[in-house]
């Protein structure tokens, strides 16, 4: 296994510490996902220790040298009603959204809370040269949401628009000025029009006029970035049970999604779990090529939480 040190160096010496989106890597990233397959022979070359709580990590970008890290703070766990109430399944719970700015080193350079009242619960992030896109819901599914841009220099944000629906991530597709959405287990795609100026228009339409359903059922997204040409790698994970009272079988997976048709085109698993069986998949995820592959950096557990760095040769 590699030290990390001299896979920081490999980086730098080819120039891959630059962001997909603002590189213009996406699209080699998008041309090897659809290379990959179940039998692709992801390798280890990196564990790092996080030196700090990080609670439940939802989403994570890779800028320079620096990882940033959407996660939820929960104070109060969501409890389910007997009942639906008010359309809901359960109780909105209390909590405090973060994004975390980590050195490769994992030692925690800045803390942005962010948040109102029961919209704790942030998603999967995106960056898009400039801004780092997130939203914080009410931890519960058909909810509400506040979709933020933040500046990752200054760690400023900005309240773009609010929803009605509980938006799990958001990428910025900056060929056509839209932002796309997943709702809770990804079940449903959004779509809104973004201004010159920096708003949203499209928000006080119906949410049904807005969103086509997710064709696929292989995984539920948890993390999605956005590569150019109008589509978007998401990351996520679907639970298995041979019976309601076994014990769960996670399998994680990668979706490349053509914006303009509202569908998956190629799919993948990746068969990787770390040394306590948590899949790799489970939490925050960046992709980015390497000179004959890709490079994953995961991020599975909750509060005590390891990065774990995974490359793989493609044909």
């Amino acid at each position: 296994m590699l030290r990390l040190s001299k896979v920081l160096s490999a980086l730098l010496l080819v120039g891959l510490l630059t962001p997909t989106a603002a590189s213009g890597s996406g699209s080699v990233v998008a041309e090897r996902v659809q290379k990959l397959t179940r039998a692709s022979p992801w390798k280890q070359v990196a564990s790092v220790p996080v030196k700090f709580l990080t609670h439940h990590p939802q989403g994570m970008v890779k800028i320079g040298d620096a990882l940033y890290v959407s996660s939820v703070e929960i104070k109060t766990p969501t409890k389910r009603f007997p009942q639906p109430v008010d359309g809901y399944d359960r109780d909105t719970g209390e909590g405090v959204g973060h994004l975390f700015k980590i050195d490769m080193q994992g030692n925690l350079l800045a803390d942005l809370v962010l948040g109102e009242g029961t919209m704790y619960h942030p998603g999967g992030i995106d960056f898009d040269g400039r801004f780092i896109w997130v939203t914080l819901a009410e931890y519960r599914p058909n909810s509400r949401s506040i979709a933020y841009r933040v500046d990752p220099q200054t760690m400023r944000a900005e309240e773009i628009f609010r929803f009605n629906d509980h938006i799990g991530g958001i990428v910025h597709n900056t060929d056509d000025s839209t932002l796309h959405g997943v709702s809770w287990g990804s079940r449903r795609f959004y779509r809104w029009g973004l201004g010159a100026d920096g708003k949203v228009a499209d928000v006080s339409r119906p949410p049904e006029s807005l969103r086509t359903l997710n064709p696929s059922h292989y995984v539920d997204y948890q993390d999605c970035k956005y590569l150019g040409l109008r589509r978007m790698l998401c990351s996520g994970l679907a639970e298995y049970r041979v019976t309601p009272e076994a014990a769960p079988f996670r399998l994680g997976g990668l979706d490349l999604v053509d914006l303009a048709a509202g569908r998956p085109v190629h799919q993948a698993p990746v068969p990787l779990w770390t040394p306590a069986g948590m899949d790799m998949m489970h939490n925050p995820v960046w992709i980015e090529p390497t000179a004959s592959g890709l490079r994953g950096y995961f991020m599975p557990e909750d509060d005590k939480s390891t990065l774990y760095i995974y490359e793989v040769e493609l044909p």
